[in-house]
């Protein structure tokens, strides 16, 4: 993911905002989870898919200063 960084424009953060979540770690059956997917997709939004893109960037980046 870090070799496409180099081609990304300028992204400006504007505003923040703080949110309280849980973080699960769940077991389930494999039916119940591509169900649990199915419906994730149909309601995620871009920014949704933005924010994850955005965090795993993030993470990947501090993981490589790491070493």
């Amino acid at each position: 993911m870090l070799d496409n960084c180099s081609k990304l424009p300028i992204i400006k953060i504007v505003s923040t905002e703080d949110e309280v979540f849980t973080k699960l770690e769940l077991e389930m059956e494999d039916s119940t989870h591509d169900m649990l997917v199915k419906w994730g997709k149909e309601e995620a939004t871009d920014e949704d898919y933005i924010s994850v893109a955005i965090r795993a960037g993030l993470e990947e980046f501090l993981d490589s200063q790491k070493d």
